[in-house]
């Protein structure tokens, strides 16, 4: 590996990881779209048994407690939802963290091996204090400005 292909393999490296992360998150969306799936399926169910539950009743007086059992019933629901939807948030963000660790460890071993495998490793060095060299000369600027 030589000088001239460094910037090539140092670009690889960081579109694969990238795309690795851009899967992550694709992965993540696609668990909550299925999730947001799931649960408007059993609202759908929940709704048609009840339909079909008032069109069951044949008194005035089970008529007149629906309103109160539909909302506690749909009270519940909230509640149930809600515990869920908080599993799933820890879920994903687990997943994310470690899929990210995962991507963030293969990428610095990546580099780090384009790194050593260079045939000039000094220069490489020397491009790495080269990056904190304008911070370093602006520093340098402002403190030579305070001081007069």
């Amino acid at each position: 590996m030589s000088m001239e292909t460094l910037p090539l393999d140092l670009y690889k490296a960081n579109v694969e990881l990238q795309l690795r992360i851009t899967r992550l998150l694709q992965e993540g969306g696609h668990r909550w779209l299925e999730s947001v799936q799931k649960s408007n399926m059993r609202s759908m169910e929940q709704t048609t048994a009840e339909i079909e539950g008032l069109l069951q009743t044949g008194n005035w007086q089970s008529l007149a407690t629906l309103p109160a059992d539909t909302f506690w019933r749909l009270f519940q629901h909230g509640v149930n939802d809600s515990q869920t939807i908080n599993q799933l948030a820890i879920q994903n963000q687990t997943e994310f963290t470690t899929g990210l660790q995962a991507a963030l460890e293969a990428w610095q071993k990546s580099v780090i091996g384009v790194a050593s495998n260079t045939s000039a490793a000094v220069p490489v060095m020397d491009i790495f204090k080269q990056w904190g060299a304008p911070w370093a000369n602006a520093a340098g600027a402002s403190d030579t400005k305070k001081g007069a």
